[in-house]
């Protein structure tokens, strides 16, 4: 395969864009966001019955699926004789259309990709195949994080495709001209905050503040950093938690209300933050805007530890499939060292192998040892199938503690006591 993988990958160009699904949430996010994309199959594409077809949905931007359609996808199919096809399904629908699919035997989808915090409803459905048979095509130098995140009840039913997490960017030529480093820990963290906002008379540190699923991620890695357990929260690290970002939060930049995964990146390229933490799919933007200025590293730790949520998509095969034997060639394809490597260097994507980044030069170096550093420090958030209730009362939490200054215990009780209900109902 390595042979006909770099002479695929040097030397097939191609012109098609296909469709790829838009959408997905925040620890997926892409690079083109939500972007418009086109399916152009060609003629020949048409003519050839779906049945001869491994049919994939993934979700990505116009200028990831390139990559894909360009050099990864004709490599696989000279190397197997297997054909894929790209199909676009909405990500909110995919649940949906997977369980009429499911029901009837009838299917348009062979293997797709879904976030590793939106399993829980595919699961709870029975929806997709048990792969726990093919574990062991699973590379050793595979993250074992991203294996748990696969598992239910120790039944491997997804297979490890691409991992994600957050770094923490900084404006160097800012932080060197008032003879600072980037915090290691929560004391720093706030000192660097207050000296900012002294010597400029604004915030310039920010997070994500803005009341949405992004805000909950922060909200985790500050609770566990803590030692604190989220699906308690009323426990002593949560407490610290929480206590820590009222501390903090007057002296955060006026823009973390509106931060998102993708307004973080427009804020520190105009320098209107200064620190700030975000998904790794921006950075060959910020060389090729020519702010190197913005360098990165893994984070600051709490008072217990450093911790990220992990982020990104695993595979999955619908249950009932007739194509599963394929999908698993596809995803074994997709794990391997060259095509983890291609994804590093050419779309800055975090590897889901410890041992793929080979290929990364120059600028894209100290971007990828802080990527590699926060993987080793990430934790899935976990998937729970009553999250879209759980997600009002962590934003609610944060919006009467940190943004309000309302007691924190008094509060945090009151959220646990919802968190708990919400528990009993799933037992």
């Amino acid at each position: 395969m390595k042979n006909v993988m770099r002479l695929m990958l040097v030397a097939m160009l191609g012109t098609i864009v296909f469709l790829a699904a838009c959408g997905g949430n925040e620890s997926s996010q892409s690079s083109e966001g939500n972007s418009d994309n086109s399916n152009n199959n060609s003629s020949e594409d048409k003519k050839t019955e779906n049945g001869d077809k491994l049919r994939v949905a993934f979700g990505m931007g116009e200028s990831e699926w390139k990559v894909f359609e360009n050099e990864i996808i004709p490599a696989f199919e000279q190397e197997t004789g297997i054909k894929v096809e790209p199909i676009a399904i909405e990500s909110d629908n995919l649940v949906n259309k997977l369980t009429a699919e499911v029901d009837s035997g009838n299917f348009s989808v062979d293997m797709f990709a879904q976030d590793v915090n939106n399993l829980s409803a595919l699961v709870a459905r029975d929806l997709v195949a048990d792969l726990s048979e093919y574990k062991s095509e699973i590379p050793e130098k595979v993250i074992p994080g991203m294996v748990d995140v696969a598992t239910f009840n120790e039944k491997l039913l997804f297979l490890p495709y691409r991992p994600n997490v957050e770094i923490t960017f900084y404006n160097e030529k800012k932080f060197n001209k008032y003879d600072m480093n980037p915090p290691q820990n929560w004391d720093e963290l706030l000192k660097v905050a207050k000296t900012f906002k002294q010597e400029e008379g604004q915030g310039r540190v920010a997070m994500k503040a803005n009341l949405g699923g992004d805000n909950v991620i922060h909200m985790f890695d500050f609770i566990r950093s803590a030692g604190g357990d989220p699906y308690v929260l009323n426990d002593e690290g949560s407490i610290k938690a929480f206590k820590y970002m009222q501390k903090l939060y007057p002296y955060l930049a006026e823009q973390s209300s509106k931060a998102t995964w993708d307004t973080m990146n427009q804020f520190l390229e105009k320098d209107s933050v200064y620190l700030g933490q975000n998904w790794p799919f921006y950075i060959p933007q910020f060389h090729k805007h020519g702010k190197d200025e913005i360098q990165a590293y893994s984070g600051w730790s709490g008072p217990a530890k450093e911790s990220h949520t992990l982020g990104g998509e695993v595979i999955g095969i619908p249950k009932g499939s007739k194509k599963v034997d394929e999908a698993i060639k596809f995803a074994k394809f997709l794990m391997s060292k060259e095509v983890q490597e291609l994804l590093v260097s050419e779309l800055a994507w975090p590897s889901v192998r410890s041992d793929a980044y080979g290929l990364v030069q120059g600028y894209q170096k100290p971007y990828f040892k802080a990527i590699k550093n926060a993987l080793e420090h990430a934790e899935p958030r976990g998937n729970v199938p009553y999250w879209g209730d759980a997600e009002k009362i962590y934003t609610e939490a944060f919006q009467k503690i940190v943004v309000e200054g309302q007691d924190v215990e008094e509060n945090l009780n009151k959220a646990a006591k919802q968190l708990q209900k919400l528990q009993q109902k799933q037992q």
